[in-house]
């Protein structure tokens, strides 16, 4: 990747540019800090392929910059229409030489393009709807996210971070919080500390006879983690589809059953899937 970043648009002068102002209500806080700008693509693991960079939420351009200096093409995927054609005109000479797409619209509707990798700044809103929606496409993500749920995506066994979120992000990648970002980086600032998150592709070290199953059992178990998983596969057969969540109690076995969902690791909901589809009717 290239470390030259001395030609690099300046974010603020891309606000003055645009004429826009963010917009809190609309969820909607640009990163003006240039050196955590700069910084964020080199956040991608070794050996990423950068021949497509995706971007979700570009804005006025000032991350849109830094990835065409290190990407082969880039698309830009922007639901506010002023800002999808801010961003066409500013970049026009890229858009012209094919290196830029900028796809209007919602980046939880619209088809989401191939892509080697994604870098980008999501709306706070409706960030867990867009991570699910990258992370099964098994690509390295570099993403800034309330630093809250951040760490949540990242959080061991065991700690009171860890939860539902924990389980389904490390299904797909590992998972690292990579640097804390203060509310002074964007404008407007948001009310919430933020984090920049790097998720590594990885396939899980445990098999499943159903993914779908196995997310909608971690789903349920999390709904009551404050019982013991014996309880909570028994009392959640509206979510697992269990049709007979007392078999699946009995071949478990009391270890893991005595145990709350905060506690149990991937694999252990792994196996519990595999003797849900062997033993319980799921």
């Amino acid at each position: 990747m290239s470390d030259d970043t001395a030609a690099r648009r300046d974010p603020d002068a891309l606000l003055r540019r645009a004429g826009v102002r963010g917009d809190p209500d609309r969820d909607q806080h640009f990163l003006v800090d240039d050196r955590v700008l700069d910084r964020l693509p080199g956040y991608l693991p070794e050996r990423t392929d950068l021949a497509h960079l995706l971007e979700i939420g570009g804005g006025t351009g000032a991350l849109t910059d830094r990835l065409l200096a290190v990407a082969g093409r880039v698309t830009v995927i922007e639901r506010d229409p002023a800002l999808a054609a801010f961003l066409r005109e500013e970049f026009a000479r890229e858009v012209a030489d094919g290196r830029l797409a900028v796809i209007e619209g919602d980046a939880l509707e619209v088809d989401l393009p191939e892509f080697t990798a994604s870098v980008s700044n999501l709306p706070y809103g409706v960030s867990s709807e867009i991570c699910f929606r990258l992370l099964p496409r098994r690509r390295p993500l570099v993403l800034m996210l309330q630093r809250e749920f951040a760490e949540r995506m990242a959080a061991e066994p065991g700690t009171p971070e860890y939860g539902r979120l924990s389980v389904t992000a490390g299904h797909y990648a590992e998972v690292e919080v990579v640097e804390p970002v203060p509310p002074a980086a964007f404008e407007p600032p948001p009310a919430v500390e933020s984090a920049v998150v790097r998720c590594t592709p990885r396939e899980p070290d445990y098999e499943l006879p159903d993914e779908s199953a196995f997310m909608d059992l971690v789903r349920a178990c999390f709904t009551q983690r404050r019982k013991t998983m014996r309880n909570a596969v028994r009392n959640t057969v509206h979510i697992s589809g269990l049709a007979d969540p007392d078999a699946v109690v009995d071949a478990a076995g009391e270890e893991l059953m005595d145990k709350r969902a905060g506690q149990v690791r991937p694999a252990e909901f792994a196996r519990l899937a595999r003797l849900a589809a062997e033993v319980g009717g799921a």
